[in-house]
């Protein structure tokens, strides 16, 4: 059985956002597209506590950009974004939620950051996915949405190692792109680890 995991497609990652991908918005009509060739879709969220400890304004002195360590990992400090029930968190209008048969929330403990849709940075605590994916027999996972060089990455690094045939939908995506070369590096670390790097046009062909 086969997945489409659609990633933070949230109002502040796209144009106009606190933390927005560029052309973030320009994916979802193709996300919304593919939706009809999956029985089965989930989707995820950035839902942070406003005192998260990844917020550069929770930390006297520091910026967006700056780099220091959290719960003892290295973390990029980012500006305020997906606050839980702000509308910066809240799904981009635009996409069809219609068809979703959960939300997986994440980033939830302020002393971790959570890009990956399965763990948190550490591995300490599970999203639910993983195991929601087992008990429904899940074998392939398709992976669309924001960002390629964080939370698509991670979480497609996480799949292929929970031992998913694991595919990534490289137009369906977009990268911060913090350094000009985070998207490719990204995607060749992804298909490094056994992820294969696909395109939309490939899924609406093997579906039809």
């Amino acid at each position: 059985m086969k997945v489409f995991i659609i990633v933070d497609i949230q109002n502040d990652f796209i144009p106009g956002g606190a933390l927005a991908v560029p052309e973030g918005d320009k994916i979802i009509p193709i996300i919304n597209l593919l939706q009809k060739h999956f029985d089965l879709i989930v989707a995820t969220q950035d839902w942070h506590p406003p005192n998260h400890g990844s917020f550069a304004s929770n930390h006297e002195g520091k910026k967006p950009g700056e780099i220091i360590k959290l719960s003892g990992l290295d973390q990029i400090l980012w500006p305020d974004h997906c606050v839980q029930g702000t509308k910066g968190a809240e799904f981009v209008k635009d996409l069809d939620i219609t068809r979703l048969a959960r939300v997986f929330q994440k980033g939830t403990d302020p002393e971790i950051d959570s890009y990956s849709t399965f763990y948190d940075n550490a591995h300490r605590k599970s999203t639910g996915l993983g195991n929601y994916f087992k008990e429904k027999g899940i074998q392939e996972v398709y992976l669309a949405g924001l960002a390629t060089d964080y939370c698509v990455k991670f979480s497609a690094l996480d799949a292929v190692e929970l031992g998913f045939k694991t595919h990534v939908i490289q137009d369906a995506c977009r990268g911060v792109n913090l350094s000009p070369a985070d998207t490719q590096k990204a995607l060749e670390q992804m298909k490094n680890s056994g992820a294969e790097i696909i395109q939309s046009g490939d899924i609406l062909k093997s579906f039809t």
